[in-house]
């Protein structure tokens, strides 16, 4: 089937729904653990002194990319970074934990207003640095948490299966609940818009916790401010893009919010969220990141059925359903790109 070639990076070019000559693919989570050379930078510096470090968040955003040939670079840092200014007593051990979590009504009443510019200007030098570096094939992608993901954390206090406390507090505080999340919509909107002008070409909104809601809670709680978030950064121009995490059931909300388009895990076949979503959405996904575990042939047709789902029409950008594993073999990454772009360019439809 014939295709015009975009003019723009396929990559963005996806995001809007226009043509391309081969699928644009990058990975989530594809700076870091799993690469040899990324190990070999944490034998020398913890998680935050890269985080914190320009040239350093810089190098490990670009590591991937000298190895493979991705459509996209997405900024080495982490969803909990834009709240280190509310002194909550953020560390990693390995995941994130909280000295002084939100337990009360008083906790959110007492956060700090502080911008993104003034407790995380290390995240902006890295932007400037990457947009500098890329070539303009390569956009960079900057990204954030959405609030209830974040909510999670800074109420539970760490990493959880359910976030029970979290969620409790939803119901037992629904005021207090309501004026955290939408301090947290604020904060993104500072963040994610800060990065734009700082030189990120898409903007990369991550619902990690989305799926812990039905779908009447997460219109009740979850979407508004995303809805917020998502609306104050139309002007800037950049492919907005949600990736609402086991949120299979959600998407006849998510298919309602100002973006251009939602990343899904691989739960649900392409083809099923299309039909969902209409063709007015871009979608980014969904190969099951064990499938890179797989024999070579296994993970060749694991490929190309992502491929098949996604359909002809314009609008898919391929991705991992959820972060590369860190025990996954470099060279199986290899073999992913090479043959997302073989199969899906021109003339070789799968």
């Amino acid at each position: 089937m014939n295709r015009a070639v975009a003019l723009a990076p396929p990559f963005l070019a996806a995001c809007r729904r226009e043509p391309v000559e081969r699928t644009p693919v990058w990975m989530l989570r594809q700076a870091g653990r799993y690469l040899p050379e990324y190990r070999a930078l944490r034998e020398r510096h913890d998680f935050l002194t890269l985080m914190r470090t320009p040239e350093l968040a810089a190098e490990v955003t670009l590591q991937p990319l000298r190895r493979f040939p991705l459509d996209a670079a997405i900024l080495f840092a982490d969803i909990l970074t834009p709240i280190e200014g509310w002194d909550l007593g953020l560390s990693f051990a390995p995941g994130p934990v909280l000295e002084r979590p939100i337990r009360a009504a008083a906790d959110v009443d007492r956060l700090p207003t502080v911008s993104s510019a003034e407790s995380v200007p290390y995240v902006f030098e890295t932007v400037r640095a990457l947009a500098a570096e890329l070539p303009e094939t390569t956009p960079l992608i900057g990204f954030g948490g959405a609030p209830f993901t974040l909510f999670c954390y800074l109420v539970e206090g760490k990493g959880s299966k359910s976030f029970a406390r979290a969620k409790a507090f939803l119901w037992s505080e629904p005021e207090a609940a309501a004026r955290l999340l939408d301090r947290l919509a604020d904060s993104a909107i500072d963040y994610l818009s800060g990065q734009a002008r700082a030189g990120a070409r898409a903007l990369m909104l991550f619902d990690s916790w989305a799926g812990l809601l039905g779908p009447d809670d997460y219109a009740r709680f979850a979407r508004p401010p995303v809805e917020k978030i998502l609306a104050a950064l139309g002007p800037l121009g950049v492919p907005r893009i949600y990736f609402p995490h086991q949120g299979a059931t959600l998407l006849g909300e998510v298919a309602t919010l100002p973006l251009e388009v939602v990343a899904v895990d691989w739960r649900l076949p392409l083809s099923k969220v299309r039909a969902v979503l209409g063709p007015g959405i871009a979608v980014q996904g969904n190969l099951d990141p064990a499938a890179l575990f797989a024999p070579p042939a296994e993970l060749d047709r694991a490929i190309d059925r992502v491929l098949a789902e996604a359909g002809p029409a314009p609008g898919h950008i391929f991705n991992l359903g959820h972060g590369v594993e860190p025990a996954t073999d470099p060279g199986q990454v290899a073999r992913m790109v090479e043959r997302v772009h073989r199969r899906s360019a021109q003339g070789e439809q799968p």
